[in-house]
């Protein structure tokens, strides 16, 4: 079925929280409603969501602060996957960031989630030889 990309309204956030948590994306200390309302503070195009039938499916999470950009909460429904949605998703959300002037998309996968990363590169990611630090400056919990 053909999936609708939009972005992200404010009576999907329950939808998308659920979804969240079924592709098990969600952490204890990520808290993902925190998570949604910073990201509407900053470019709130670029939180898209998909839809089958009306129906929420599919959610993609892009930025860009001007030296790359970024893909967070990258999810489609269990029921609906291995169909093309996330690629699909993965697309638009380039074809945004390319109009942006965005030179570079970078994205996180965790260590060991093999299959994800089978993904990606066969979008035609490569695994960058980088160390990922970070530092939290607010705490979720």
């Amino acid at each position: 079925m053909s999936m609708h990309i939009r972005a992200y309204q404010i009576p999907d956030q329950e939808a998308v929280v659920a979804l969240w948590q079924s592709c098990e994306l969600t952490r204890p200390w990520n808290d993902p409603y925190k998570d949604i309302a910073r990201k509407l503070q900053v470019r709130p195009d670029l939180f898209l969501v998909g839809e089958v039938q009306g129906r929420l499916m599919a959610t993609a999470m892009f930025g860009y602060e001007g030296h790359r950009g970024w893909v967070n909460y990258l999810a489609v429904s269990p029921e609906h996957q291995r169909q093309g949605h996330a690629t699909s998703l993965m697309l638009h959300g380039e074809a945004l960031l390319l109009a942006s002037g965005c030179p570079k998309l970078s994205l996180l996968v965790r260590a060991g989630n093999t299959s994800v990363a089978s993904f990606y590169q066969a979008l035609g990611y490569q695994e960058d030889v980088v160390v990922c630090l970070g530092k939290r400056l607010i705490p979720d919990i």
